[in-house]
């Protein structure tokens, strides 16, 4: 019996190293991919994952630490293929790509290192490095001058809208994601400066919230009310928001004088943030269909996507093309000679008042107030 089980024990042992062994040439082969695949040009790695090879290696250095394995087994996935892992998926939407693109992980291996670095790149820590409203006087009137250019309107320091990100149904509070289109999501809000980054960001609300509500809840409303931004600064949103000292809307039935061509500057202006959020989808095609997640993992995805946004923007990234039926309708909207000179009259007015309002662009019983 003792001769049969030390036969057996070294049998085990081999058959120990031999696993072992198999196990370190994966590790190997998984740090060759890695390798190979960031030997592409820059042109063919920003067509797949959306960065060039030091936009990637600057992603993974950022959150190397949380994507190495405490246990450093030999066969754990390298950093660099987590990431660029992710950013296939996010730039294809599609898992089953992720694993069938010779980067040598079955699915159940990509869906683990997928909820990894998204989870990552979604901390708190990591989203305020590159997400962050401005305070500083100088940005802030740089912000101002950018906007001002597009259309004469002035003091705007960012545009805000809500976009709906398509979701399965969830297991749980099913009804609480379907949106007025009927279909399950969650609605994003989201604010751009005029170079369209994304300078504000809450991801977490069902598809029935609404805009408003978000609004009321988020931290960007306490840094207006709070004056901790000068009164001469405010934000444009579409009529799915209150009008406030610090965010104005368009007049729902403008006369054909100042309102008409206020709402002209309006409506140009706040462009930026449809093109900027088409941008972002554009860039991570996984936000233009149905994400195939839990709610909680979605929100991470979105956040996730809109660091990785402003890190493209940061590193000068080429955007995707512009949707042109968007550039087209765009095009079509005329603006008056008199808007940029509507502009400086506003403006004069919003820096005579205290309170940032007057009455040619006063909350009125014209302009929605939900």
């Amino acid at each position: 019996v003792c001769t049969h089980n030390r036969k057996l024990l070294l049998l085990l042992l081999k058959t120990k190293k031999i696993w072992e062994h198999g196990r370190g040439l994966l590790r190997g082969l998984r740090v060759s991919l890695a390798e190979e695949k960031m030997t592409m040009d820059d042109r063919e790695l920003i067509r797949r994952y959306r960065l060039d090879r030091a936009g990637i290696m600057f992603v993974t250095d950022l959150i190397r630490d949380t994507l190495t394995s405490p246990t450093q087994r030999r066969n754990a996935i390298a950093p660099e293929l987590k990431v660029i892992t992710t950013l296939r998926y996010l730039a294809t939407g599609k898992m089953q790509q992720c694993s069938s693109d010779d980067l040598g992980l079955s699915q159940p291996s990509v869906s683990r290192v997928i909820t990894q670095t998204i989870t990552a790149l979604s901390e708190p820590l990591i989203v305020s490095q590159f997400i962050s409203f401005p305070l500083d006087i100088s940005t802030l009137q740089a912000q101002k001058t950018a906007f001002m250019n597009i259309a004469g309107f002035p003091g705007v320091v960012g545009v805000i809208d809500g976009t709906h990100i398509r979701i399965i149904a969830p297991s749980e509070d099913e009804d609480v994601y379907v949106n007025r289109k009927r279909y399950h999501s969650i609605n994003v809000q989201v604010v751009f400066s005029a170079d369209y980054r994304i300078v504000d960001i809450v991801a977490k609300w069902p598809g029935a919230t609404h805009d408003a509500r978000i609004l009321a809840e988020s931290g960007l409303r306490h840094l207006f009310e709070g004056r901790r931004i000068p009164a001469n600064c405010h934000l444009l949103g579409d009529s799915g928001y209150p009008c406030k000292p610090w965010l104005l809307t368009p007049y729902l039935h403008p006369d054909q004088g100042s309102q008409l061509n206020y709402n002209r500057a309006h409506k140009k202006t706040r462009a930026v943030v449809e093109r900027g959020i088409g941008l972002l989808k554009r860039r991570f095609h996984i936000l233009h269909g149905e994400v195939r997640l839990a709610p909680g993992k979605v929100c991470k995805v979105i956040t996730a996507c809109a660091v990785l946004h402003n890190i493209c923007k940061a590193r000068q990234i080429a955007d995707p093309p512009m949707d042109n039926r968007a550039d087209e309708e765009d095009d079509e909207e005329s603006v008056p000679n008199d808007v940029k000179e509507c502009g400086r009259e506003i403006e004069q007015l919003l820096l005579q008042s205290g309170t940032g309002l007057d009455n040619t662009v006063q909350c009125d019983k014209n302009r929605s107030e939900p």
